[in-house]
């Protein structure tokens, strides 16, 4: 008896805690106090944290927006920021930082052009190129209009500067 009894506080007990959880999830998943989100023109979520960077390749300047994270908060603590990247796959510009900031790597399925990515920790990487991949990045941000970054990048390393617009 004392077993079926503590088998069902078991399950009771998960049972509560699950609703609980769940609870909480509906609570995050609303803003602060009500109100819906800023809704941008081209759809995206307007935050009053957004950053606007500009990002010059070879000469060349590109407006951007750095992602609401970790990794684009620490990446834009570095600015003005001066690297000479290496290029790779005819695609993308690449830079290795000497210290590592903070990863959320997620598949991101396609990249497009334009992408500011981490790959691993320290690896600062500047697409010019669209295509899919299986590989992990953390988001840092995005050039907004990337036509002409590929002709800017060139087909060897290039001299990439990011600071806040």
């Amino acid at each position: 008896m004392t077993g079926v009894k503590g088998f069902c506080a078991c399950i009771l007990g998960f049972l509560l805690l699950f609703a609980g959880c769940a609870a909480g999830g509906l609570k995050d998943a609303q803003t602060g106090n009500g109100a819906a989100p800023e809704q941008p023109a081209d759809g995206g979520v307007q935050t009053e944290e957004t950053m606007r960077i500009t990002v010059t390749v070879n000469g060349t300047a590109f407006g951007a927006e750095l992602e609401n994270g970790e990794a684009a908060r620490a990446f834009s603590l570095l600015f003005p920021l001066e690297l000479d990247m290496s290029e790779l796959n005819g695609n993308e510009k690449y830079y290795y930082l000497d210290d590592a900031l903070p990863a959320a790597a997620e598949r991101v399925g396609r990249i497009e052009a334009g992408d500011i990515m981490l790959y691993g920790s320290s690896c600062v990487v500047l697409f010019y190129q669209s295509f899919s991949t299986s590989y992990s990045y953390t988001r840092i941000g995005k050039i907004a209009n990337a036509a002409g970054l590929a002709r800017a990048a060139g087909g060897g390393g290039a001299r990439v500067s990011f600071a806040a617009a």
